[in-house]
């Protein structure tokens, strides 16, 4: 590969929230072997930036931040309300990231997660547009900070606006706005493209950041993702960015509810990150 991928694990792995605490993770992630550190921001108020910076610093690592929206900040709503929660939490989240000097906020800020509903063309219409004019918005917001965000499809279940590749770079062209990026999940695409090297190649160089996990949330490797044809998608593109194990523990039960996780996925979470980040190597450094 000409450009060198850079791995990371998102903190999700172990904790939720992230907290100024959570901090005590980031020598075992650097000791595992991990570059990259995610950051899921559910609640800004609970994240000190100055303090979190240090602990990067002092640990050698490199962070992204992604962004968690529910139904409390739902740019698709008819309550405008909850658009201005969104606006409110994303740029609070935007500031974070400039603390901690990161160049994009990511994750599917175009709609609340989990609303996945059969409704009329009209309604998808009309969502469709809140969604392109209030994300050129964020768009907005995020240039005042010098950040990108990178928009992330969601699998079927979870969304019902943006699924695939295909729709997240007809919402990208909408929005018409050069701080419009794209985030693509391995785990999402196993369900919803068919090619998933064909679908890279259809982002190209709007790719800024990359997830991983299983087609079944587990361990990179250990289940039915066509992998090479990951490699060879990325490869395409010269992607460069970052690839970043995503998924979660079951001892949260809030959240393993949220992403139907009822089992454990490994022996340990630690096992899962190790294994993951030793899988992935093996695979994109070849």
């Amino acid at each position: 590969m000409q450009n060198k991928i850079s791995y990371g694990v998102s903190t999700w792995l172990w904790q939720s929230p992230f907290t100024t605490a959570s901090i005590s993770l980031f020598p075992k992630i650097k000791a595992m072997g991990f570059d990259v550190v995610e950051i899921p921001v559910e609640d800004p108020k609970l994240i000190d930036g100055t303090i979190v910076k240090k602990a990067l610093d002092d640990n050698g690592l490199t962070p992204t931040v992604c962004g968690v929206f529910g139904p409390t900040k739902d740019l698709t709503s008819d309550d405008v309300a909850l658009h201005k929660n969104c606006f409110t939490y994303v740029e609070q989240c935007f500031e974070l990231g400039s603390i901690l000097e990161v160049d994009f906020l990511a994750g599917p800020m175009y709609s609340a997660v989990g609303k996945a509903r059969m409704v009329t063309d009209e309604q998808r219409n009309n969502e469709w547009e809140l969604a392109v004019s209030n994300l050129y918005k964020v768009c907005e917001i995020a240039k005042k900070f010098n950040q990108y965000i990178a928009i992330e499809p969601l699998n079927r279940f979870e969304s019902d606006l943006v699924n695939t590749a295909e729709d997240v770079m007809c919402l990208v062209d909408d929005i018409n706005h050069e701080n419009a990026k794209v985030l693509l999940d391995g785990f999402h695409m196993t369900i919803e493209e068919k090619n998933i090297r064909e679908a890279i190649n259809s982002v190209g160089d709007k790719l800024i950041h990359v997830q991983v996990s299983e087609n079944h949330r587990g361990i990179p490797g250990t289940g039915l993702t066509p992998w090479n044809d990951f490699k060879m998608g990325l490869e395409d593109i010269n992607y460069s960015g970052a690839m970043v194990i995503e998924s979660f523990t079951p001892e949260i039960k809030e959240l393993a509810g949220a992403v139907c996780i009822w089992k454990h996925l490994a022996n340990s979470q630690d096992e899962f990150a190790s294994e993951g980040l030793k899988f992935l190597k093996q695979t994109f450094n070849s």
